[in-house]
C-alpha cells in the first residue's frame, strides 16, 4: 500500500521526537499504540473499522470448498483477534452489531469441528468480539452459535473445551431464556454443563468456566423474562453444591478460589431481582451456612468447625473449635512449619522489619494459605471477638503496637497495598480470598433481599450476636466489620447488616431491657435488646477506627438503619447520647458522602419514636464542642494527617463547631436561657444550608460567582430534611427559631435549584403543621407554650409576600408547585382569618386556578388544599366560596387520574361536613342560600363516584350521607330530587352489601345513619327504605369486621320516631338483628377484632334501649315473647353492664374514627332514660281486636324493664 503523501518523513530529528511518560510494565496495562509526529494515532478508529470490514469481507467471500481455506482462516482470525475493539480504549469504534452477527454465523459454517485448532480460534474470536463490542445478538445468531459450541463440546477433544465453554458463556450472557431449545442438552441430568461443573471434575479450569457459563445463563437482564424455574433450580443446586464441597486434594488454593467466585456469582444471578423460590428451611439454612463460612474465607486466624446447616433459633449457634490441637497455645513469633508458598517467609520478614512485631508475623502467616488456617489452634479473630475488636488483637501480641481501640486491620496495609513482589502467589491468594469474602457477602445480600423478612428473623442470631455467657465470641457480620483487612469487604458486610435492619421495626419492637431479667432464664425480649446494644457498641467502634471514606459512609448509614428501627422507648436510656456526641466531628468531614450520611443519621435520631425523652435532653443541651471532639474521634479523622496536613488543620473541626453561626457561644447560661436557645442541631443545619463551606476542597461547593462556595447540594438537601424532621418531632424546641427557619425556607424557595426549592417548601409545610398541632384541643398544649397567633400571622404574612408566590406559578417544575400548594393549607385557621384580605384572596384565587392545572400532581394538591380551606371557620359560611369550591371539586371528580378523583372525593366529603355544620349553626338561611341546582349536581356526582375505585368510593359515600341529611323538606318533595335521592340511597345500600374494603363499608354504614337523621326523609313509605334497613340488619349480624357492625348498629338506632321503622314486621326484624348481634358479639376468628367487642356491645345495648323507647303497643306481642325467653336473659345481662357502665364504649379506633355513635351519658342518666321508657310504656292503652295480646306483651316488657331496673339498683 502506498504511503500517504501528507505523512511526515520517517526520520525525525532528536528534538522533534515526541516525549512519552514512563509506563510501568503490567499485564493490565493498555496496549501500546504508536503515535505519529502529528499526534494522530496510527491505529485510528477508522483503521480499526477498516481492518474489521476488510477481514469480514474476505471471510464472507470464503467457501467451505475454497483452496487454502485453513491458512486463510488462520490468518484472518489472527488479524481480527489482534485488534482492540473495547470502547473504553477507544470510544470512537463503531462496528454495527448486525455485521458482527453476520460474520460469526458465516464463519461458524466454515470451520469444521474436526479442525480443533480452528475451533479454538473461532471460539476465542466469538468471545473477543461479543465481549468487547457488547453485541446484542438476534435470535438466529444466538441459535447458530449456541448450537455450534454445544456440538463442539460433544465432538471435540477435551483440551479444547475450556475455550469452547468460555465462548459459550459469552454467547449465553443474559440470553438464558432465549436458549430454551438447547437448555435441556446443557442442564439436563447428563448435560454437558452439569458434567463439567460437578465437584468430581478434576480440571478446575473447566469446572470454573462451566459454572460461569451456568451463571450467565441464569443472569436476568432487566425487562427480559426470567429463566424457567426448572433450569434455575438445577443451576442453583449446582452452585450450592459447589459452595458446600471442600477443596479437592492437591488442588491449588488460587484455582479453588476462582471456582468459588464463579459459584457465588451464579448464586447472585439466581437470586437477583426476585423472591426466594428454592425450598424451605433446610435449603435456606444450608445456603446461609455455606455463605457464612465463605464470609471468612482466608481471614487471618479463623479456625472453627463450621455447621453445614443453620437453623432458625432465637439464640446464637456457636461455631465449634477444631478437634485437633485444642490445648496448644499459639506461637506468634514462629511461622507455620508447612508454609510452602513462595515468597511467604520473605513477606513475613519484610513486615517484621517494619516494626509490626510478632503480631503481624502471625497474621500474615495465617493469611498465606487456607490449609494453614485449618492448623491454627486458636483463631486470632475469635480471641478478640466483636466486643474486643476495638482493642485489637492484644492476646496475640506481646506488646500492643498502637492505641488500644484500634482493631488489627488498622495496623496492616489494606488488601490493595501488599508488600509482596508483583505477581507473588501470596498476594494473589490474599486478593482472591478477599474477593471470595466480598462475593459471599454480595450473595448473602441477595438472600436477605429475596427471603421474606419473618423467615429471615429466625437466622438473625447467626449473623448478629448478643452477649454470650461463655466460650469464644461468635463469628458474625460484626467480626468482619471490625476485623477484615479489606475495606471493600467491610463495606459489603455493612450493606448486608443494613439490609437486615431495614424494615425490622416490627421484629425489634419486642426488645425490652428496662427491667432486670430473671436469673433462671433470659427472655427473648431481653436477648433482642442486648443484640441492639451489641450493634451500637460494635458500630461505634467501627466508626472510630474506619479510615476508608466509602466504608465510613456505610458504617454511618448502617447506624441510621439501626436507629430508625430500634424501639428506644423500651430500652434503658443511654444508647443514643454517646452516638449523638460521637457523630459531631464528622459533620465537617472532608468527604461529601460522609457528611450526607451523618445528617441522615441525625435525621433518624430525631425521627425515631419522636418525641423521645433522651433526644429531647440532647437537643436541649448547650453546645459542648470543647469536650465533644475528644482524641479517639480526632484519630478517626486521620485523613488530615495522612494527607500531610499539619495538626493545626484539625482545629477548624472544633472551631467551626464553636462558631457563632453554628453554635451558641460558650458562656454560662441560666436554665431558662438554655431551654429557650435553639438546639445545636438546628443551628448546624441552618449553617449548612445558608453559610459558605469551611475547609472546602476544589471539587466541592456550589459556586456563588466569585465569592465563597456553599455546601454541595446533597449536604444542603439532607440538612433541610433534618430540619423538617426536627420541626415535625420536636416542634416545641424548634419554635423559638420560627422566624429564622422561615427565612431559611424563603431563601431556599428563592434559589434556582428545584430540589432546594422543593425542600424549602416541605420545611414550610412542616412549620405550619407544627403550629396547627399546637392548637388542636386534643393535644392539650397550654396557651403560654403555643406560638402566639400574632406571631403566626406575621410569619405567614412574610412568607406569602416572598418567593412562595413564584413557586406556586412555576409551571416548569410541577413538583415544586405541588409542594407549594401543600404549604398553603398548613396556615393556622385562626391566623388565616387575621391575614390581610388581599392575602386571603390571593391564596384562594391561586388554589382555584391551580385546581384546573394540566398536571395531575398540581391538581391533586390544589383540590386537597381547597378541601382543607372549606373547613376554616372564616370561609365555610361564605356561600360564594362554598359554591366556587364545590364547582371546582365537581370538575375534579371527572378527571382521568384516580389520584385526582380520590382527593376530590375527600374534599367533597369535607365540604358536605361543612354543610351540616352550617345547617346546625347558621340554620335554614344557609340552606336556602345555597343553589338547589348545585346541591343536585353534587348529589349526582357523589352517586357516580360511589361506583369508582375504593379510595374514591370511601369518601363519596360519606358525601352522599351528608347531602341527603342536608336536603330541605321542600327539596325532598320535588320530582327533580326524588330519583337522585333514591339512586343515592341505593348506592349506599349496595356499598354496604358489597365486598369492598372495610373502610368503605364502614363509611357507607355511617352515611346511611347520617341520612336517617333528616327528619323529612320518608323512611316509612319510600321504596328504598326496606332495602336500607335489611342491609344494615344483615351487616350487623354477619360482617367479620366489628367496626362495620358498630356503625351499622349505630345507624339502626338513629331514627327518632317509631314511624320511621315501618310496620311491626320490620321493627321486629331490626330488634331480632340487634339481639342476635349482641349474642354473637364475641364470636370471631380474628383476635384483632376483640379490641372492638366492648364498643360493639355498648352500641348494640344502646340501640336496643332506643328501640324500646320508641316502641308502640303493636310491637309489644313480639317484644314480650322475645324478652320472656332465653334470648331475654342474655340481653338482660348485657343491658345491666351497659347501664352500670361496666364496659367502655367510647374511644377511637386505630385510624381515628369514632367506634360508636357514642353517648356521654353517666350511669344515672342511662337509668333515668330507662325509667322514662318504663313510664311511657305503662301509660300505653291497647285498643281494637288485638287488645288482649298487646296487653300481655306489654306486661312482659314492663316486667322485664322493672326487673332490669331493680337488678341495677341492687348491684
Amino acid at each position: 500500500m502506498a504511503a500517504h503523501t501528507s505523512m511526515p518523513p520517517a526520520v525525525m530529528s532528536r528534538s522533534d521526537a515526541p516525549v512519552f511518560p514512563p509506563v510501568a510494565l503490567s499485564a493490565d496495562a493498555t496496549p501500546f499504540t504508536p503515535l505519529g509526529t502529528d499526534n494522530w494515532r496510527l491505529g485510528s478508529p477508522s483503521d480499526v473499522e477498516k481492518q474489521f470490514s476488510r477481514c469480514a469481507a474476505k471471510l464472507r467471500a470464503l467457501r467451505a470448498d475454497s483452496a487454502q481455506l485453513r491458512e486463510e482462516l488462520n490468518l484472518l482470525f489472527d488479524q481480527l483477534l489482534s485488534e482492540n475493539y473495547n470502547k473504553t480504549f477507544d470510544p470512537n469504534v463503531n462496528i454495527r452489531p448486525q455485521d458482527v452477527c453476520t460474520l460469526l454465523k458465516h464463519v461458524s459454517s466454515l470451520v469444521p469441528l474436526s479442525q480443533e485448532h480452528l475451533v479454538i480460534k473461532l471460539c476465542q474470536l466469538i468471545h473477543h468480539l461479543l465481549n468487547q463490542l457488547k453485541v446484542i445478538m438476534d435470535e438466529q445468531t444466538l441459535d447458530v452459535l449456541v448450537n455450534y459450541t454445544v456440538s463442539a463440546l460433544k465432538q471435540c477433544s477435551t483440551w479444547t473445551h475450556s475455550d469452547v465453554l468460555l465462548a459459550l458463556s459469552t454467547i449465553v450472557y443474559g440470553n438464558g431464556p432465549q436458549c430454551h431449545q438447547h437448555l435441556s442438552e446443557m442442564l439436563s441430568e447428563d448435560g454437558i454443563l452439569l458434567l463439567y461443573s460437578s465437584p468430581s471434575q478434576p480440571n478446575m479450569e473447566l469446572r470454573r468456566v462451566a459454572i460461569t457459563c451456568m451463571a450467565n445463563i441464569c443472569l436476568r437482564i432487566p425487562g427480559q423474562p426470567a429463566l424457567d424455574d426448572q433450569y434455575r433450580s438445577v443451576s442453583f443446586g449446582v452452585f450450592v453444591k459447589t459452595l458446600q464441597s471442600p477443596k479437592p486434594p492437591n488442588t491449588d488454593e488460587l484455582f479453588y478460589c476462582m471456582v468459588i467466585q464463579a459459584a457465588l456469582k451464579g448464586l447472585q444471578c439466581c437470586l437477583s431481582g426476585g423472591k426466594w423460590k428454592f425450598g424451605g428451611g433446610e435449603e435456606l439454612g444450608s445456603v446461609l451456612a455455606a455463605l457464612k463460612r465463605l464470609m471468612f474465607q482466608g481471614a487471618p486466624g479463623v479456625n472453627v468447625k463450621w455447621p453445614t446447616v443453620l437453623y432458625p433459633a432465637p439464640l446464637p449457634q456457636y461455631e465449634g473449635l477444631p478437634a485437633s490441637k485444642p490445648a496448644e497455645p499459639p506461637k506468634p513469633s514462629e511461622p507455620p512449619k508447612d508454609a510452602t508458598l513462595p515468597g511467604k517467609t520473605s513477606g513475613n520478614k519484610k513486615r517484621k522489619s517494619r516494626g509490626k512485631g510478632k503480631k503481624t508475623s502471625t497474621e500474615e502467616s495465617r493469611e498465606a494459605d487456607g490449609e494453614e488456617d485449618d492448623q491454627e489452634p486458636v483463631p486470632a479473630l475469635q480471641k478478640g471477638g466483636e466486643r474486643e475488636a476495638g482493642r485489637g488483637d492484644r492476646e496475640s501480641a506481646s506488646k500492643p503496637s498502637g492505641p488500644s481501640f484500634y482493631p488489627s486491620w488498622k495496623k496492616v496495609s489494606s488488601d490493595s497495598e501488599f508488600s509482596d513482589p508483583e505477581g507473588s502467589a501470596q498476594s494473589k491468594l490474599r486478593l482472591n480470598h478477599g474477593r471470595v469474602r466480598q462475593a459471599a457477602l454480595h450473595s448473602l445480600l441477595s438472600v436477605v433481599k429475596g427471603v421474606e423478612k419473618r423467615t429471615l428473623y429466625g437466622y438473625w442470631s447467626s449473623f448478629i450476636p448478643d452477649s454470650p455467657t461463655g466460650g469464644p465470641p461468635p463469628l458474625t457480620l460484626l467480626t468482619i466489620i471490625l476485623k477484615d483487612p479489606s475495606p471493600k469487604v467491610r463495606a459489603c458486610a455493612l450493606q448486608v447488616l443494613s439490609a437486615m435492619l431495614d424494615g425490622s421495626r416490627q421484629f425489634l419492637a419486642v426488645a425490652e431491657d428496662t427491667a432486670s431479667p430473671r436469673t433462671s432464664y433470659t427472655p427473648f425480649s431481653f436477648s433482642l435488646a442486648t443484640a441492639i446494644r451489641e450493634l451500637h457498641h460494635a458500630l461505634s467502634l467501627a466508626l472510630l477506627a474506619e479510615t476508608s471514606p466509602q466504608t465510613l459512609t456505610q458504617v454511618i448509614k448502617c447506624l441510621a438503619y439501626l436507629v430508625a428501627n430500634a424501639p428506644y422507648h423500651r430500652l434503658r436510656p443511654g444508647l443514643l447520647s454517646p452516638l449523638w456526641k460521637q457523630m459531631r466531628p464528622y459533620v465537617r468531614h472532608r468527604d461529601v458522602n460522609v457528611r450526607v450520611s451523618v445528617l441522615t443519621l441525625y435525621g433518624a435520631l430525631v425521627t425515631t419514636q419522636a418525641p423521645l425523652p433522651e433526644v429531647q435532653l440532647l437537643l436541649r443541651q448547650p453546645d459542648s464542642s470543647g469536650t465533644g471532639s475528644f482524641t479517639p474521634q480526632d484519630s478517626a479523622l486521620s485523613w488530615r494527617q495522612r494527607d500531610g496536613v499539619s495538626s493545626p488543620s484539625r482545629t477548624p473541626v472544633k472551631s467551626s463547631l464553636r462558631s457563632s453561626r453554628t453554635h451558641s457561644p460558650q458562656v454560662p447560661r441560666t436554665p431558662g436561657e438554655e431551654e429557650s436557645s435553639p438546639p445545636w442541631l438546628l443551628q448546624l443545619c441552618v449553617s449548612l444550608v445558608t453559610q459558605p463551606r469551611e475547609d472546602q476542597s476544589d471539587s466541592e461547593g456550589a459556586g456563588t460567582g466569585g465569592g465563597a462556595a456553599l455546601e454541595p447540594s446533597p449536604v444542603r438537601l439532607e440538612a433541610l430534611q433534618v430540619m423538617s424532621h426536627l420541626v415535625r418531632g420536636y416542634f416545641s424546641l424548634a419554635q423559638a427559631s420560627l422566624c429564622e427557619i422561615g427565612k431559611v425556607s424563603d431563601r431556599c424557595l428563592g434559589e434556582t435549584d428545584p430540589s432546594i426549592q422543593l425542600h424549602g417548601a416541605k420545611l414550610l409545610e412542616e412549620l405550619g403543621t407544627g403550629i396547627i398541632q399546637q392548637y388542636r384541643a386534643e393535644n392539650n398544649v397550654p396557651e403560654r407554650l403555643r406560638v402566639p397567633v400574632s406571631q403566626v400571622v406575621q410569619f405567614w404574612s412574610d412568607v406569602l409576600s416572598g418567593p412562595l408566590n413564584g413557586a406556586l406559578q412555576n409551571e416548569q417544575h410541577p413538583t415544586l408547585q405541588t409542594s407549594a400548594c401543600d404549604a398553603l393549607p398548613s396556615i393556622l385557621p385562626q391566623a388565616f382569618s387575621q391575614l390581610p384580605e388581599k392575602t386571603q384572596l390571593m391564596c384562594i384565587t391561586v388554589l382555584l386556578g391551580l385546581s384546573y392545572s394540566e398536571n395531575y400532581l398540581v391538581k391533586t394538591a390544589a383540590v386537597r388544599a381547597l378541601g382543607i380551606y372549606i373547613l376554616f371557620p372564616c370561609l365555610r359560611e361564605d356561600v360564594m366560596f362554598v359554591a366556587d369550591t364545590a364547582n371546582t371539586i365537581l370538575a375534579a371528580l371527572e378527571d382521568r387520574s384516580p389520584n385526582v378523583r380520590a382527593k376530590a372525593a375527600w374534599s367533597l366529603g369535607n365540604l358536605t361536613d361543612t354543610l351540616i355544620v352550617n345547617m346546625e349553626s347558621v340554620g335554614v338561611d344557609f340552606q336556602e342560600e345555597l343553589s338547589d341546582m348545585l346541591q343536585l349536581k353534587m348529589l349526582l356526582a357523589a352517586t357516580r363516584a360511589s361506583a369508582d375505585k375504593d379510595r374514591v368510593k370511601s369518601n363519596a359515600v360519606r358525601a352522599l350521607g351528608n347531602l341527603v341529611h342536608f336536603l330541605r323538606p321542600s327539596q325532598l318533595t320535588r320530582s327533580a330530587f326524588q330519583r337522585p335521592i333514591e339512586d343515592a340511597v341505593r348506592a349506599l345500600v349496595k356499598t354496604v352489601q358489597s365486598e369492598a374494603t372495610m373502610k368503605v363499608r364502614w363509611n357507607a354504614c355511617y352515611a346511611l345513619g347520617n341520612a336517617f337523621r333528616n327528619p323529612a326523609l320518608p323512611l316509612d313509605s319510600a321504596p328504598w327504605s326496606s332495602d336500607a334497613f335489611s342491609s344494615l340488619c344483615h351487616v350487623v349480624t354477619s360482617c367479620k369486621n366489628f367496626k362495620v357492625r358498630i356503625k351499622s348498629a349505630a345507624a339502626l338506632a338513629v331514627p327518632a320516631k317509631r314511624s320511621c321503622y315501618g310496620d311491626t314486621e320490620r321493627f321486629s326484624s331490626v330488634w331480632h338483628a340487634l339481639a342476635t348481634a349482641l349474642e354473637k358479639s364475641e364470636d370471631t376468628n380474628d383476635f384483632l377484632e376483640y379490641r372492638y367487642s366492648a364498643s360493639l356491645r355498648h352500641t348494640l345495648s344502646q340501640a336496643l334501649l332506643h328501640l324500646l323507647s320508641v316502641s308502640q303497643l303493636q310491637d309489644m306481642p313480639a317484644l314480650g315473647s322475645l324478652l320472656a325467653g332465653e334470648e331475654g336473659r342474655g340481653i338482660k345481662e348485657h343491658l345491666i353492664k351497659y347501664l352500670r357502665a361496666e364496659e367502655g364504649g367510647g374511644g377511637e379506633g386505630p385510624e381515628g374514627e369514632k367506634d360508636v355513635a357514642g353517648d356521654s351519658f353517666t350511669p344515672q342518666q342511662r337509668v333515668g332514660g330507662l325509667q322514662q321508657t318504663l313510664i311511657r310504656l305503662k301509660e300505653l292503652e291497647a285498643e281494637g281486636e288485638r287488645r288482649g295480646e298487646e296487653d300481655r306483651g306489654k306486661e312482659m316488657v314492663v316486667h322485664f324493664l322493672e326487673d332490669l331496673l331493680q337488678t341495677c339498683e341492687e348491684l
